[in-house]
């Protein structure tokens, strides 16, 4: 036992015996190594065996076995992948659930609640009618009557889902095949050529949502558009869309656009009519007939091919229709009325807010004026703008009190929507002068005192006459009259540029004005309503005047009046006496200046010229004791006319008018002499010029003395109509 724990607990050394064999034994083997040619573990790779290995029969039996491995290998590879695929793709299935419940729940929030839906109301329809209850025009959404399918023609709706929704009847608000087809469309044209949408979801979008183009607003278009074949039959959809459409030019509904374009209830449109409406929903602005006839009737051809396609019509039917087109017509309000009612629609705002009911706007338009106003504009221009080079011109006319009666923002509507009336802003040239001599009369000046009419040069500028001939000593109604510019200069730079400019203010112009020494001469720009009210003081004794339109706002049924324009006290912004001189001065315009042209028979009228530098402008602004009108001529992009002055085209649309607005009226004087209390020897003289100056001779530049008479006696001075004026201003 003690030579056995001795044994075992003694020193064992190293023996080195068989070393030979144990380093063969670290070699490595066949089954060790590792390939590229093989991605198994080395452990289980075949052996290469060679020819004399003497293991010849195994090596027969291995290749069998392999092939074995390698299919139970591969089997077992294809369940890991497939395992792995399941999984990922249930995964992916749970979060796309996920994603899809979160964008139903968010779309959801952003919608008002299902059950609390209704079918809104129809677009407001305003209403505007003139001073005698006539309908002048249709404003706000323009929508016309409901209509119910029974009560139009078949081809009618059928033109709209031939073109719009080809399988309306057939699905459930969103047609996938019809997303596919745009789809596919879009990618192969590289844009949006074609729309997806059913008329379920275009009425969705049209009754609930804004126009934006989002992700999210396409989405609740969806919403929408299953809760609407949910709660609606396919006829109900199809009878709101129709009436709910946008036609373009402010008409929603089939029968809005019927009348519009086409003058007729939507019951008695044709077939090309109705293929032509059925055409526009793609592009209202762009291919309504009344602006773009050749683009409304190919469209149209489009959409009667589709119904033929659809089977809806026979192909003669769609001939016979592609060859009587149907062409727009001219509606009763496409005149220069809806000038005048674009007006209306941008002060309603001012004066009741957001409409949401149908209402009627009474305004002060007297219809039979308007008409006038409107010939006389077109006519004049028709006959004389090539010869001058006029292009537009704007009309506006108002009662003493600022009542507008008649207002002509164009000479188009069709052409230019502008409203140059109340939007365009000019130079008023000589028709500005006014404002200055009142300014000199306030200031201590009268009718017949003396100032120079010689040439001037302030710091440079040298302010000339139109004819470039000076008279010497004038009266300041003789200045004015003639509308000699040195005088007004004179006159403006004696009593100050900005006293001018607040006199100017103080009477109802409301655009900046540079108080300098040309303002005088009319360069700071006005429009033509402004200047119009302007001069109303002068016809009214001295009182401001608020250009206006409209009289009362009332609904539909009468039942309630959203607004009655209060009866004004009007604050007296020239004394009497300064009224009286300043209607003595400008009548001997009319009566012997720059507008002799300008007659009102029976009547006592005043009023003032105006041409711009260039003769890019040409003014008129007259008046009565019954009407203020004033006119203007020239170009939009303000270039030269052919030399159109104030008493040329401006005053013959004006006397055309005027002639007519005061035929059969009993004529009343102005707030003159008479009334205004002024000196008694100009009354004594009635409307004639007063001159102490013995006479108005001109004085030529060079020196040498001018063929003209110099014996003009003050009593005679309405004799300056002759060979002076004609020579002097030429109408200017």
């Amino acid at each position: 036992m003690a030579w056995g724990r001795k044994k075992r607990g003694g020193r064992k050394e190293p023996v080195f015996s068989g070393f030979a064999a144990s380093l063969s034994e670290l070699r490595l083997k066949p089954l060790d190594r590792i390939t590229i040619a093989d991605d198994r573990p080395a452990s289980r790779a075949a052996p290469r065996k060679s020819a004399g290995s003497g293991d010849g029969g195994s090596s027969e039996r291995k290749p069998s076995s392999d092939r074995k491995g390698r299919k139970g290998r591969a089997k077992k590879r294809m369940r890991v992948r497939l395992s792995r695929l399941l999984y990922w793709g249930a995964v992916l299935a749970l979060w796309a659930v996920i994603a899809v419940v979160g964008v139903v729940v968010y779309v959801g929030a952003h919608l008002p609640p299902i059950q609390s839906l209704e079918i809104p109301k129809r677009p407001p329809t305003i209403q505007i009618v003139g001073a005698d209850g006539s309908l002048l025009a249709t404003r706000g959404e323009m929508a016309g009557s409901n209509v119910s399918l029974k009560d139009l023609p078949p081809y009618l709706p059928k033109a709209f889902i031939a073109i719009e929704d080809r399988r309306f009847y057939s699905h459930y608000g969103v047609d996938p095949i019809g997303i596919l087809r745009a789809a596919v469309a879009n990618i192969l044209h590289l844009g949006v050529s074609q729309g997806g949408s059913t008329l379920t979801q275009q009425l969705a979008k049209n009754l609930f949502l804004t126009q934006e183009r989002t992700l999210e607003r396409k989405l609740q278009e969806v919403a929408l558009a299953i809760w609407l074949e949910h709660n609606h039959t396919k006829a109900q959809i199809l009878e709101l869309y129709l009436n709910r459409v946008y036609f373009g030019s402010g008409a929603y509904g089939v029968e809005a656009a019927a009348q519009k374009y086409f003058g007729k209830p939507a019951k008695n449109v044709t077939l090309a009519e109705a293929a032509m409406l059925a055409g526009l929903v793609k592009s209202p602005s762009r291919l309504a007939p009344d602006r773009n006839p050749e683009g409304a009737e190919a469209r149209a051809k489009v959409v009667l091919a589709a119904m033929v396609d659809a089977k809806f019509i026979t192909p003669q039917q769609a001939h016979a229709a592609s060859t009587h087109p149907s062409y727009a017509v001219k509606p009763a309000s496409a005149g220069t009325i809806n000038y005048v009612a674009d007006w209306v629609g941008e002060v309603l705002d001012d004066l009741v807010g957001r409409v949401d009911q149908n209402i009627i706007v009474e305004t002060t338009i007297d219809p039979k004026l308007q008409s006038v106003a409107e010939t006389a504009m077109i006519d004049e221009l028709a006959a004389k703008s090539v010869k001058f080079n006029v292009s537009q011109g704007a009309l506006v006319a108002m009662t003493p009190d600022g009542a507008i009666r008649a207002m002509v923002g164009g000479r188009n509507y069709a052409d230019s929507q502008f409203n140059r009336a109340v939007m365009a802003k000019r130079q008023p040239g000589s028709a500005f002068k006014p404002f200055v001599y009142l300014t000199a009369i306030e200031s201590g000046l009268t009718p017949e005192t003396i100032r120079q009419d010689a040439p001037l040069d302030v710091k440079g500028w040298r302010p000339e006459n139109y004819g470039h001939e000076y008279f010497g000593a004038v009266t300041l109604t003789q200045a004015l009259a003639m509308s000699l510019n040195t005088v007004a200069v004179r006159l403006g730079l004696e009593v100050g540029p900005a006293n001018v400019v607040r006199t100017a203010h103080r009477l109802g112009i409301t655009s900046k004005l540079e108080p300098n020494a040309s303002i005088a001469l009319g360069t700071s720009e006005v429009s033509p309503l402004e200047l119009v009210g302007a001069y109303a003081p002068f016809a009214n004794g001295g009182y401001a005047a608020t250009p206006h339109i409209v009289d009362r706002i009332r609904t539909v049924d009468g039942n309630r009046i959203l607004y009655a324009r209060a009866a004004e006290t009007p604050n007296r912004v020239i004394d009497p006496r300064s009224v009286a001189m300043m209607n003595t001065m400008m009548e001997q315009t009319i009566i012997s200046g720059t507008a002799r042209k300008a007659d009102v028979p029976g009547w006592t009228a005043a009023g003032k010229t105006g041409t711009s530098q260039d003769f890019r402008d040409a003014w008129f602004v007259g008046y009565t004791a019954k009407l203020v009108t004033g006119v203007w001529l020239g170009n939009d992009d303000n270039t030269p006319t052919r030399k159109a002055t104030g008493g040329g085209l401006p005053v013959e649309v004006w006397t055309r008018f005027m002639r007519a607005a005061h035929q059969g009226v009993r004529p009343e004087p102005l707030p003159d002499t008479r009334r205004g209390g002024f000196l008694p020897d100009i009354a004594q003289l009635g409307h004639q010029v007063v001159a102490p100056a013995p006479a108005i001779a001109p004085v030529s530049p060079a020196g040498r003395p001018p063929p003209v008479r110099t014996d003009v006696r003050p009593e005679a001075a309405s004799g300056l109509d002759g060979w002076l004026v004609d020579r002097l201003f030429g109408g200017r």
